[in-house]
């Protein structure tokens, strides 16, 4: 196996110092009613893609913040070289181009009213064709592996989630920790159980309470429900793999942060402020935790499945890896890290974790995750409450 260190790797270097693994031009609409305007663009101009949403219309409050913070977060991903910007209306559609804007990178928006579809797709058509051009002859240059953010989830976990494949993330993010790299993990209702541990591995008593206080503002809100979670945390898919209670769920989790120490607890969608390991507040659905990631700037996501979760996200490339013999067999067109090596002893954590590395290096310099190739490209915002 080649060692992931004997690879150079390259990547896009950004107006502002960030450095991305992919160069989209993204088409990103503000609000639900402009979504078929951002798509007939990306349908006629090749090398765009749109996200299109179902939300942007009467939020308030956090809601509308996290919505704003979400959208222009990904537009502002180092895995996207440009961006155009639709909205039905000017003072949004604006308040995205202007935050996006920030990083330097190209960007232009367009509202609708006033002019109406068709001529708001011929015009935004022509930004759009501009700024392929423009990215299209941006060279990837030499970069270093401490300079892409990363990211990290598990989903539909099992039993071997916490044996295997999280300790082997966890390996990874110790040594991408020792490097300077950024880093990103959250998922705030699966730490249910173990939270003492991320709150152990706190930098400073300030840190610790605020991940405390983050925590139980969850807790209180799920008790505020007077809901059952049983079903929902652990997932049936979690059940069926052996995991009977969300402490069990959640000392597996934890696995996926290594010894690694957590600097600061994220807002949802909040771009971290400086290297390390950060705790982002956000929910444990596989889509929504991965483009909160996006938005928060991490350029490559770590995603170990016990069970067989498949989701993948446009912007952000997910490597998908899982330790269940079962899984690796009969669902082995999503999964690019084998580690069933780890169960059978024929190798160990520290070869499991080169494996991984090899993965991300491959990915970084171009090759396709397994979710990419098959499409999925889930763009899920989290929302926090009914719309006005």
């Amino acid at each position: 196996m080649t060692s992931y260190k004997d690879i150079p790797l390259t990547g896009y270097r950004r107006e502002n110092g960030r450095v991305g693994i992919r160069n989209h031009v993204l088409i990103l609409p503000v609000d639900d009613i402009s979504n078929a305007a951002a798509e007939g663009v990306a349908r006629l101009i090749r090398g765009t893609i749109a996200l299109p949403h179902p939300y942007g219309r009467l939020q308030f409050g956090a809601d509308l913040d996290l919505t704003f913070r979400t959208l222009i977060g990904t537009g502002r991903n180092p895995n996207v070289a440009a961006v155009v910007v639709i909205g039905i209306e000017p003072n949004w559609t604006n308040f995205i181009v202007d935050g996006i804007a920030q990083t330097g990178k190209p960007v232009a928006g367009f509202s609708i009213e006033r002019y109406g579809d068709l001529k708001t797709i011929e015009m935004a058509s022509r930004k759009a064709k501009e700024f392929v051009h423009f990215a299209s002859e941006l060279p990837r240059v030499p970069v270093e592996l401490n300079e892409i953010w990363v990211s990290t989830k598990c989903g539909e976990s099992d039993t071997t989630s916490g044996l295997a494949s999280n300790p082997t993330v966890g390996r990874v993010f110790e040594r991408l920790e020792a490097m300077g790299s950024t880093l990103i993990f959250g998922e705030t209702s699966e730490v249910t159980g173990a939270e003492d541990k991320i709150a152990e591995r706190c930098v400073t008593p300030a840190v610790r309470e605020k991940f405390l206080q983050t925590f139980q503002a969850y807790q209180d809100f799920i008790n505020a429900q007077d809901a059952d979670l049983m079903g929902s945390q652990p997932t049936q898919g979690n059940i069926r793999g052996g995991l009977s209670t969300i402490e069990e769920k959640a000392l597996g989790n934890v696995e996926k942060i290594g010894r690694c120490t957590v600097q600061s607890v994220l807002e949802p969608a909040e771009e971290p402020s400086g290297p390390g390991l950060h705790f982002m507040d956000s929910s444990s659905a596989a889509a929504e935790m991965v483009t909160l990631c996006c938005a928060a700037g991490a350029a490559l996501h770590l995603f170990t499945t016990g069970q067989g979760n498949i989701i993948g996200n446009l912007i952000e490339p997910v490597i998908k890896m899982s330790a269940n013999p079962l899984t690796v067999q009969t669902m082995s067109e999503h999964i690019d890290v084998d580690l069933t090596g780890l169960l059978r002893i024929e190798i160990n954590l520290d070869q499991a974790a080169d494996k991984v590395m090899e993965m991300m290096a491959r990915t970084i310099n171009g090759r396709l995750t397994s979710a990419e190739a098959l499409r999925h490209d889930e763009f899920v915002i989290t929302k926090l409450y009914r719309s006005a």
